[in-house]
């Protein structure tokens, strides 16, 4: 059965973006804008600071797959920049027309490990006006906790908060003793579910072979979180409180919760059984694509990629044997909005 966080952790509703922590107070005269260009996805979150939180102004999202291709060149395909500064368009023109009056771009692990990546920053200024950041994995990270942190059960104990991206996967060790999070210790994994689809190829009729194919995207991951596991250990961390932000875990859930569409608001802040997560991982990874492309909430644009986020995120929780999983539709972008805020108010 499905679980809410209790009223010591509210979970904000989809049209307001609340926050645990108080925010800076309303000034009608500033719009904030956080832009995410990740390997596979652009996100673009444009909002207005309340009393208890921020309220959202205009959203964009699309799929570019920005690091399609990058395993094998070691670069971003001139395809791939077409797609991702075609939708960086969109979003300059959105922050035109909502008057933003301070905004933070960045990109993540595609810019960062593409031998191209300063060049593509460079021409996606010249045609668009925004000025992209390259961030290291920690900020990453950083980022992706102060956006989600809000939605872990209360509790005690350390909690690990992942984000499983296009081309890397951030685990974070943190502390909630304080009133804000303390980042104990984190990780960052090369593979996401771009880089590891093209690594691990799953695909075909075979069941067999794809349940194969499977256990070798597992093992792989694996193999990349065995010193972060080893620390854990050493450390004596036992495992405790979970939550995921990333397209992988809000995708699972609402197969969890057989929603016949994306519904933000069923899914931000819900808490399911670690069990029911690997049985759906387990049921997906022996589909074919056509298979998993009828599915509600997967479709045609996630059925070839949810396999390696599946594959992740068994690796996670291998490491961290969580009984329950929280679920955050939210991440570096309301990060990056509450440090803005915060930023600002500060000034």
């Amino acid at each position: 059965m499905a679980h809410r966080p209790s009223k010591a952790a509210p979970r904000p509703d989809d049209r307001r973006g609340r926050q645990a922590h108080p925010s800076p107070a309303p000034n009608p005269r500033y719009n904030y804008a956080a832009l995410d260009l990740g390997t596979n996805n652009c996100r673009l979150l444009i909002a207005r600071p309340t009393e208890e939180g921020f309220v959202v102004v205009d959203a964009f999202s699309r799929i570019v797959r920005l690091g399609e291709g990058l395993a094998a060149t070691g670069k971003l395909s001139d395809l791939a920049m077409d797609r991702a500064v075609s939708a960086l368009s969109v979003c300059a023109d959105k922050l035109r027309r909502r008057h933003v009056a301070l905004v933070r771009s960045v990109a993540t692990e595609a810019c960062r490990r593409a031998t191209n990546g300063r060049e593509f920053v460079e021409r996606v200024y010249r045609e668009t006006g925004i000025a992209l950041e390259i961030i290291t994995p920690e900020q990453e990270a950083r980022l992706a906790v102060l956006g989600c942190h809000a939605l872990l059960e209360p509790g005690e104990g350390k909690a690990l908060i992942f984000d499983i991206g296009g081309g890397s996967t951030e685990l974070v060790l943190i502390d909630t003793r304080g009133s804000t999070p303390h980042v104990v210790d984190w990780y960052s994994a090369p593979w996401g579910v771009v880089s590891l689809s093209e690594t691990e190829p799953h695909g075909g009729a075979d069941k067999a072979a794809l349940l194969e194919s499977y256990a070798r995207m597992r093992q792989r991951v694996a193999g990349s979180f065995h010193g972060f596991a080893q620390k854990l250990r050493a450390d004596g961390v036992p495992p405790g409180r979970l939550l995921g932000t990333s397209g992988t875990v809000t995708t699972l859930a609402s197969v969890y919760l057989e929603l016949p569409s994306y519904d933000r608001r069923a899914v931000d802040g819900l808490i399911v059984p670690a069990s029911a997560m690997r049985g759906i991982s387990e049921k997906l990874s022996g589909m074919t694509i056509d298979e998993r492309s009828q599915m509600a909430c997967i479709g045609s644009e996630r059925a070839d990629l949810v396999v390696a986020g599946c594959a992740i995120l068994d690796a996670i929780l291998d490491i961290w044997p969580a009984e329950r999983l929280g679920v955050a539709d939210r991440g570096i972008r309301e990060g990056i909005l509450r440090s803005l805020m915060a930023r600002k108010a500060a000034a």
